[in-house]
């Protein structure tokens, strides 16, 4: 079982040797700021994650909560002061937003340098064609548990079951830049099974609760399961569950990630590995091994 928890526990020691390397007070230290609107209860949780992460490593932290009808306007100009304020180094607005506020405008407004979350088109542009740019965080954290698990990617094949912005497309993206042959697949691609039976890494981002058995998994596969769905135990107690069945899978990976615990916690340490590589790339110090 590939232990997200450990993984990120290990990334986060790393940047925080680097903290003390290149900002060792808080005046120089890296900033991380989070815009969020309104008061949705998931999304407070994950800000409240991601600012004691951040201070955790000695970064600093920066929290805006605007509003649940706060104008669309009215945010944009906070994101316009963020992008010249030169103690943030990067910072994201947490998603989901009011209806009536356009979320590719808000993505479109974030300076490409600043944008943690690595969804600005120029950062998108950047992946795709091989240049240096920000890279989304929970893709970013995928590839490292691969990496952890294989000693070697290139050749090897890898199917992304998922094709969103935020995870499967980005994935893609990072497994060819490995040298991976790469299938991306979705919930309307024919015949899901026999394409994920051929993978020897197999990421899957579809957003449906249990939808990979065991019998498609090639015995041997690096499963990394990006899923998240809200379901209840026998008791009728919340729990969470992945996209793939993970008692039925365990018994054929090679490595799996679980759920919760495998890729939940890299995502929010990749989120302050981007902070501290965009801080870097700011102030012209030489990029760090991260």
């Amino acid at each position: 079982m590939i232990d997200g928890r450990a993984a990120a526990a290990r990334l986060r020691a790393r940047l925080r040797d680097l903290v003390m390397e290149f900002g060792p007070t808080q005046d120089l230290a890296p900033g991380l700021a989070v815009v969020q609107v309104g008061d949705n209860p998931a999304s407070s949780v994950y800000v409240r994650g991601k600012a004691r992460a951040t201070v955790e490593v000695g970064m600093k932290s920066m929290e805006h909560k605007l509003p649940e009808d706060v104008s669309e306007s009215a945010l944009l100009a906070l994101i316009r002061r963020l992008n010249d304020d030169p103690a943030v180094h990067g910072f994201l607005v947490q998603l989901p937003l009011p209806a009536r506020i356009r979320p590719q405008a808000v993505v479109d407004a974030i300076d490409p340098a600043k944008d943690v979350d690595g969804f600005h088109p120029l950062n998108v542009g950047r992946l795709v064609s091989g240049g240096e740019g920000l890279v989304p965080c929970t893709p970013q954290g995928c590839l490292m548990l691969i990496r952890d698990s294989l000693d070697r990617l290139a050749g090897q094949e890898a199917v992304v079951l998922g094709r969103s912005n935020i995870v499967g497309k980005p994935m893609a993206a990072l497994l060819l830049r490995e040298d991976c042959t790469v299938t991306t697949i979705h919930t309307k691609s024919r015949d899901l099974a026999q394409h994920c039976r051929r993978a020897d890494i197999l990421v899957v981002a579809a957003g449906r609760a249990g939808l990979v058995r065991g019998d498609w998994i090639k015995p041997g596969a690096v499963v990394i399961d990006v899923g998240m769905n809200r379901g209840v135990d026998a008791d009728g107690k919340p729990l969470l569950l992945g996209d793939v069945d993970f008692d039925e899978a365990m018994d054929v990976a090679g490595a799996i990630t679980p759920v919760p615990g495998g890729v939940g916690p890299m995502t929010i340490a990749c989120l302050l590995r981007n902070t501290m590589i965009a801080y870097c790339r700011q102030r012209g110090l030489p990029a760090p091994e991260i």
